[in-house]
């Protein structure tokens, strides 16, 4: 292998990490009277010092509560859970990123073919986006142009079933979806239905095909899961048990087993009503698996054992605002931004390395409603 000249590669390398310093962080939100959003809001982010600008506007469109970037950096994807050519449904759209600023203009919007698409993302190549719906218990999917355009729905996929809570789980409720580390599978969290559903994709047509599924424990109410970076474990959290679940992925097969599961709480406090976890973050390292709980305001800190996927509780911190919803690593993995959706502002914490922990670094910035964050390199 030919070797860089090492004034070469120290400057390649001091590039790289320049370019990681200096990030943007785009906030999906919820649009409403109470918290003032009107839409898609943007920081800039500094991963040498922790700083973060205050959120301005992006983009004017009705709650794009989960957004997803085009691994070029030059299109945002984002569902409205309210928008929509038709009342039953909500809507998908496209938008252009303008740099350095990270405005956003809108590029098309379709359909999604359900009402509460809750959730999108992309497949590593980004021929394929992917969206749930919540409300009406489905799925779709849609090709992606090199021009960052939409094609209308594909494939909707509606689910079908119960779950053991009839209060929560009297029918499906999709409540995120996914492409394995492989990129041959799509998988789906079902909340109504205590299964991640499995979809082989073809990325050529942006097709989806119903392949299985895997289980957690009855009533658990699995919401978004996360890859470990060796690829061979997904990490689902149930928002309804307060719990998250360790399943082990078999790519030659398509198969998700569960391996373990355990709760995202100190034991003082497992028990108590109200609460519910809302997502699941892996570090880059792999040796960490966060998870936030709604109400208990907290990210359980979890040790991860890379053989063998199962997780240990080792601290819950506070969130430093109401209803955590959605949080963030940034690109370095030395930062995490939490939001607060009943809080309307976003806090930075500082990583430890050696343990994981997040630490508050006293920064907090207002943005309404705050419900997904999503971090971009710039150039």
């Amino acid at each position: 292998m030919k070797r860089l000249p090492l004034p070469l590669a120290s400057l390649l390398l001091t590039g790289s990490a320049l370019a990681q310093d200096s990030q943007l962080v785009y906030f999906g939100t919820y649009t409403n009277p109470t918290s003032g959003s009107k839409g898609v809001y943007v920081s800039r982010f500094n991963a040498a010092s922790g700083e973060l600008s205050k959120p301005e506007l992006a983009a004017e469109t009705l709650s794009p509560s989960f957004v997803a970037l085009h691994p070029n950096g030059k299109f945002l994807y984002a569902v409205g859970e309210q928008g929509g050519a038709q009342k039953k449904s909500g809507a998908l759209s496209a938008f252009r990123i303008g740099l350095p600023g990270g405005k956003l203009e809108l590029i098309n919007q379709v359909d999604t073919g359900g009402a509460g698409p809750c959730y999108v993302s992309l497949d590593k190549t980004a021929k394929v986006a992917m969206t749930a719906q919540y409300g009406a218990g489905s799925v779709s999917s849609f090709r992606v142009g090199d021009d960052g355009v939409l094609s209308s729905a594909v494939t909707v996929i509606q689910h079908q079933g119960s779950g053991a809570d009839p209060k929560r789980q009297a029918g499906p409720h999709a409540h995120s979806i996914r492409m394995t580390p492989d990129n041959r599978y799509a998988v789906a969290c079902d909340l109504g239905l205590d299964k991640v559903l499995i979809y082989r994709a073809d990325l050529a047509t942006g097709e989806l095909v119903s392949h299985g599924f895997g289980t957690v424990p009855p009533g658990s109410g699995p919401r978004h899961l996360a890859f470990h970076p060796n690829g061979h474990f997904a990490f689902v959290n149930n928002e309804m048990k307060m719990t998250v679940s360790t399943m082990a992925y078999d790519g030659g097969k398509g198969a998700l087993t569960l391996v373990d599961t355990v709760s995202t709480l100190p034991p003082e406090d497992r028990g108590m009503a109200g609460l519910s976890t809302a997502e699941t973050v892996v570090h880059p390292n792999g040796k960490f698996v966060y998870v936030s709980n709604r109400g208990h305001d907290t990210i359980a800190v979890l040790r991860c054992d890379a053989a063998t996927g199962k997780l240990t509780l080792v601290a819950n911190v506070k969130t430093e605002g109401r209803t955590p919803r959605n949080f963030a690593l940034d690109l370095t993995g030395k930062w995490m931004v939490a939001g607060h959706q009943d809080g309307n502002s976003a806090a930075v914490f500082k990583v430890d390395p050696e343990t994981g922990v997040p630490k508050f670094t006293g920064t907090r910035v207002d943005v309404g409603s705050p419900v997904c964050m999503r971090f971009l390199a710039l150039p």
